[in-house]
């Protein structure tokens, strides 16, 4: 993601978004896994037993140290990118990211006027004395420390000030203030609470002001044994939460001592706990201005500088699936046609998956509809259809994983919302998260109850459909159904042990499945027939897998995997890993789909066997989660898998390498490549131009 915002081919504010995408992701990394190796530092003190190791035997105080040292790097070159680079090309565009100084005399009287109108009245300013505790500080609450004097007083008076997050983060001024090349300024908010300080407390002399942030961890580790009531529990959790223990507290690179003493001892954080840093206080800010229409770039006189990459990425306006076009037609009907597969988001989410559930949920036909929900938007459709379904009295359930990191809140809002309008929740199997991607409807027809199932790889969340690729199976194969069925028996119900016929299920099933095909292919190589594997996913980590798949080289597999995150497989060892090549893909949209194939003995692809699901090939996903994993059957949609992973190889513009050492080479485009191919221009475009030409 970085280096996608220090790519000068990256169009400037797709830069821009990626220099916030990047601090988001970062974020989450130090809640989760400095929050982690904190807790593990903690308890090897509390019970005074020699802490946990790593799989390579490191100590958490180990890995605490390289992941700060990691981080803080990181850091440097997010800020080096901003200041100087992408900030100075927005100048160039015409929009501009001011300092208070910089400010005229009519803007200076504008941010004065929006400050004691807009923003004074919700500012609460928190005095720390003898008399006041030094206040709360909330996870990733952007604040200021402020000591000031009295006069003829010499103790200091200090004082936090929280910056809002409900107000506009930038000032923009009016059109009249425009200067004559049009450019937009903006001043940060942070600039102008701190020039008003005067005016929060008046008769005092501000003498230093600290901007900082907080991280808090995002761990709290407790024994599912003791719970009595699931939606509680994470409710209390959610509570406790946010009381963590910090991990982080940022500022600038050249921080008032004296306060930052005075914050740090606050907040009881050692010296390693401080990450001073250049760049904006709040890098999510920078989302505001990837969405602004900057000036027209040939009015300004650098602009030819950037024209080559452009200013954001061409708008894309996902096709509906060609199976499912026309407003009228009837979305089980196709289904009984014949598997439907759905690529997202070059096609619909709102057209297939969406218009899935919406229609049974009218359906007068339908008497049931079953779903997981792991992550889902605000204003989610499918809880919204779920409710009418209920309303209309249908046998309405749903799985709502309580426990999806970062969106408990929601979760927790929904399953109270479904449960008022009659809807049959459950919170999962315990111990486990439920992560599968399911959806059940079952229908009345002439020749009897007909079930049909949607079986994906993403969540059932409408915004991420739009930014995520992944895949989606509509089906009414009696054998997959009967699977789904069974899968909603056991989320519901209490077990996990059900045996399924075709439908790969985690934790009791998908791993020896995988393990098995794995094998097979092994076997086929050693017997001199074809042997191929390729999978795609997320993340690859289970070292059992890991194991099964150098053996398989060594057997003479060729294996092509496509690994967008961490990939603890090291490819291309003499001896070890020479056949498996690992490829990296990060560009304009986040590549989720979760892909496996195995040739079985075949050379034509579409004659092997092909999966998708829910789950990469970690211990979490295998051992830790409710996973499920469909085989796709279909010709058409197993050659459309096929095309898919096709371009991914060849792609050359946003691909990377990874080498046997663990480090990462982006490919270059072959110079006689044509410009339209993938190897120029890169998966994204070409699953775009094949999506609109079928």
């Amino acid at each position: 993601m970085l280096h996608e915002a220090e790519d000068p081919r990256t169009p400037l504010l797709e830069r821009v978004k990626f220099l916030a995408i990047f601090a988001n992701n970062l974020d989450e990394f130090v809640m989760k896994r400095l929050g982690l190796f904190n807790a593990r530092i903690a308890e090897a003190k509390a019970s005074r037993r020699p802490p946990r190791l790593s799989e390579d035997g490191r100590t958490p105080e180990e890995l605490l140290n390289l992941s700060r040292d990691r981080v803080v790097k990181l850091q440097q070159r997010q800020a080096e990118c901003w200041d100087d680079d992408v900030r100075p090309a927005l100048e160039r565009v015409g929009i501009r990211v001011i300092r208070h100084h910089e400010m005229t005399p009519e803007e200076r009287a504008h941010a004065e006027r929006w400050f004691h109108t807009d923003v004074f009245p919700v500012l609460t300013p928190l005095a720390v004395d003898p008399g006041h505790r030094f206040p709360f500080i909330s996870n990733l609450s952007e604040n200021l420390a402020v000591r000031m004097f009295a006069p003829g007083q010499a103790e200091p008076r200090r004082a936090r000030v929280k910056i809002p997050d409900v107000v506009a983060r930038f000032v923009h001024f009016p059109p009249e203030l425009k200067p004559d090349d049009g450019s937009i300024r903006l001043l940060p908010l942070e600039e102008l609470l701190v020039h008003n300080l005067d005016d929060l407390f008046p008769g005092l002399t501000i003498d230093a002001v600290l901007p900082f942030r907080v991280t808090r961890s995002a761990v709290i580790e407790q024994d599912d044994d003791d719970i009595d009531d699931l939606l509680e529990h994470v409710e209390t959790e959610l509570r406790e939460r946010r009381f963590a223990e910090v991990v982080r507290l940022e500022t600038g690179p050249d921080p008032d001592p004296r306060l930052l003493d005075f914050v740090m001892r606050a907040l009881e954080l050692d010296p390693h706990d401080h990450f001073p840093r250049r760049g904006p206080l709040e890098w999510l800010d920078l989302f505001q201005l990837a969405d602004l229409e900057p000036p027209q770039p040939e009015q300004l006189a650098e602009a030819p500088r950037i024209a080559a990459s452009g200013l954001r990425a061409p708008r894309y306006n996902a096709i509906t699936p060609p199976e499912l076009d026309g407003d009228d037609t009837d979305v089980f009907a196709r289904i009984r046609e014949g598997d439907v597969l759905v690529h997202h988001p070059y096609e619909s989410f709102k057209d297939s998956v969406e218009r899935f559930i919406r229609q049974a949920a009218k359906d007068p036909d339908v008497l049931a509809i079953k779903q997981t929900i792991y992550r889902t938007s605000p204003d989610s459709p499918f809880v919204r259809a779920m409710v009418r379904a209920a309303e209309r009295g249908k046998q309405v359930a749903c799985m709502v994983e309580l426990r999806a990191r970062f969106d408990e809140h929601k979760n927790v809002r929904f399953a109270r919302q479904l449960e008022r309008a009659g809807v049959h929740v459950a919170y999962g199997v315990m111990g486990l998260k439920t992560h599968s991607k399911t959806a059940l409807v079952l229908r009345k027809e002439p020749d009897g109850l007909r079930a049909y199932a949607h079986i994906g790889t993403g969540n059932y969340h409408p915004g991420t459909a739009q930014l995520y690729t992944d895949l989606s199976l509509l089906t009414c194969d009696p054998r997959l159904t009967a699977d789904v069925t069974l899968l909603f028996n056991a989320l519901t119900g209490h077990a996990m042990h059900a045996s399924f016929d075709r439908l790969l299920v985690a934790p009791e099933h998908m791993r020896q499945r995988f393990e098995d095909l794995i094998d097979r292919e092994t076997e086929l190589a050693r017997a001199g027939k074809h042997a191929h594997i390729a999978a795609k996913m997320n993340q690859l980590q289970d070292e059992r897998i890991i194991e099964r798949l150098y053996k398989a080289s060594q057997a003479g597999v060729q294996i092509d995997l496509y690994i967008r995150g961490f990939c603890c497989l090291r490819p291309g060892v003499p001896g070890l890993s020479d056949n498996i090549r690992v490829v990296s893909t990060v560009g304009r949209f986040l590549e989720h789909s979760r892909i496996f194939h195995f040739s079985a003995g075949h050379k034509n692809p579409v004659d092997g066997e092909w999966y998708i699901g829910s789950g990469d090939w970690m211990v979490r996903n295998l051992d830790d989660r409710v996973e499920a994993t469909t085989p796709v059957d279909h010709p058409q949609a197993k050659a459309k898998i096929a095309h898919i992973l096709e371009m991914t190889a060849r792609d050359h513009r946003h691909a990377w390498d990874l080498h046997p050492d663990g480090s990462y080479t982006q490919r270059t485009p072959p110079k006689d490549a044509d410009p339209h191919s993938p190897e120029a221009t890169g998966v994204f475009k070409s699953l775009m131009r094949h999506a609109k030409d079928a």
